[in-house]
């Protein structure tokens, strides 16, 4: 009775089988990333193909895809076809024959064969084959949140700043399943209903967490300031695949779509820190440092002149007192930023579409030339063009004469004793062998070399 029945199995089983069956799979929630597909009967009539296993795809059975999703057909546990793209599939490969699809004498051999395998196992079909769709579209509204500062790396080129800060973050990103054959085979599996987002997310937000820090040094790394870095997003979103590339890409077939910044914010002291540094790094030129030296000079005055706790010629003092002491003044310092030299930026070669063969060695500075109106300090230092000595500060004498009261003047007349400017001194040489006294101004009364006395006529 065993056997008989046992036959009877293998035959109605195998016959059963024989319809085509037709898979499709509806809109796939936006939580649900893999499914199983299920057999499509009619409901609104009957149908014949209700005797069939649930896990055995005939061949010739069509497998319907829609746009945003992904189908494969596992075999055995071994992913035998693959479609990605929408329409008709037609699974005409498949390894339980039906006499409704192909050659009928070929399908009638390869039915007897499946019933006499089937008789062996008891009349059981020994044999598993499913439909899985993917949902292939973008997986939006991942939220995310920094719970600990994040260290960023803060550059600035222009200041010579590179300072490592605390940032913390949040918004939201996406991701996408672009190799579903990765995903199955190494995180979802042979499921029986649905693979749901909420099963690997917090993986997923644990790992981002964890790479968007080397993420946050490559973008830094660019020159992008956090402050600047919700304008970045895509280049974020770049860094953190190529960080994530082994575990998501390569392991999983996950990749980040987008990542959105909501806030990012240093703490205030990181912010101040910041804001103090580049501050000073502006008073290194020499303009910037005499018009800041200059301001507060002039709230300095403003609060010595409202003192009247201890009167404000005395508080003047103190000022006065001060700025000798500080070394510098304003007139020093602009002084400094004007004998700078202005360098024009340079065209860029390679925005004009041009490359230069080579990298030419910058040309020597020329030297300054003389002129007329140059002057010497007291301290040493000749060359100076400007009204105060471009080593000591001091500020250039006054042009004039002086006068036998000790008085120096600009006009023809001493303001202190009235004395006129004394003619020009005269200076000499002989007449007759062309000889100069050390002196000019003062002479021997006879040359020594040929004896002419030096007159009126000598003067040169």
């Amino acid at each position: 009775m065993g056997l008989l029945k046992s036959i009877g199995n293998a035959i109605g089983g195998t016959f059963g089988d024989q319809w085509r069956e037709y898979f499709y799979c509806d809109s796939m929630p936006v939580n649900v990333l893999v499914t199983k597909g299920q057999k499509r009967t009619s409901s609104t009539r009957a149908t014949q193909n209700t005797k069939g296993e649930e896990n055995i795809i005939s061949n010739g059975s069509i497998i319907a895809v829609n746009e945003g999703q992904c189908m494969i057909i596992v075999d055995q546990g071994k992913i035998v076809e693959f479609c990605a793209e929408a329409g008709e599939f037609v699974y005409d490969t498949s390894s339980e024959p039906s006499l409704l699809y192909g050659s009928l004498g070929k399908n009638i051999l390869n039915t007897f064969k499946t019933i006499g395998k089937r008789f062996t196992f008891g009349g059981d079909t020994a044999k598993d084959q499913r439909v899985y769709y993917f949902n292939t579209k973008e997986i939006q509204g991942n939220k995310y949140g920094t719970a600990s500062p994040v260290p960023f790396r803060v550059v600035d080129a222009n200041i010579g700043l590179d300072v490592d800060i605390a940032v913390r973050c949040n918004g939201e990103y996406s991701y996408k399943i672009v190799d579903p054959l990765l995903f199955y085979t190494n995180v979802c599996g042979n499921v029986v209903d649905d693979y749901t987002r909420d099963q690997i997310d917090a993986q997923l937000k644990s790992e981002l967490m964890t790479a968007l820090q080397p993420a946050f040094a490559k973008i830094s790394a660019a020159g992008i300031r956090y402050s600047a870095v919700p304008a970045h997003t895509m280049e974020l979103a770049d860094a953190l695949n190529e960080v994530l590339s082994n575990k998501w890409s390569e392991l999983r077939g996950i990749q980040v779509v987008s990542f959105g910044v909501n806030t990012i914010k240093a703490s205030e002291e990181d912010e101040q820190m910041i804001k103090d540094l580049q501050k000073t790094a502006v008073l290194r030129n020499p303009n910037m440092a005499a018009a800041t030296l200059v301001g507060s000079q002039a709230k300095a005055m403003e609060a010595a002149a409202s003192n009247t706790s201890t009167g404000p010629m005395m508080a003047f003092a103190g000022m006065n007192m001060a700025n000798m002491a500080g070394g510098y003044n304003a007139g020093n310092l602009f002084q400094m930023g004007a004998g700078q030299p202005q360098q024009a930026p340079a065209p860029d070669a390679a925005a004009m579409g041009f490359a230069p063969a080579t990298n030419p060695a910058p040309a020597p500075a020329a030297a300054p030339e003389a002129s007329e109106d140059t002057w010497a300090c007291a301290c040493g230092h000749a060359g100076n063009t400007g009204k105060f000595c471009e080593e000591c500060g001091a500020p250039k004498p006054a042009a004039g004469w002086t006068c036998s009261c000790g008085a120096v003047n600009k006009g023809k007349f001493c303001p202190n004793c009235g004395a006129k400017k004394p003619a020009s001194e005269p200076l000499y040489a002989c007449d007759k062998c062309g000889w100069e006294p050390e002196d000019p101004k003062n002479p021997p009364k006879f040359c020594p070399e040929c004896g002419d006395p030096f007159t009126d006529d000598d003067i040169k």
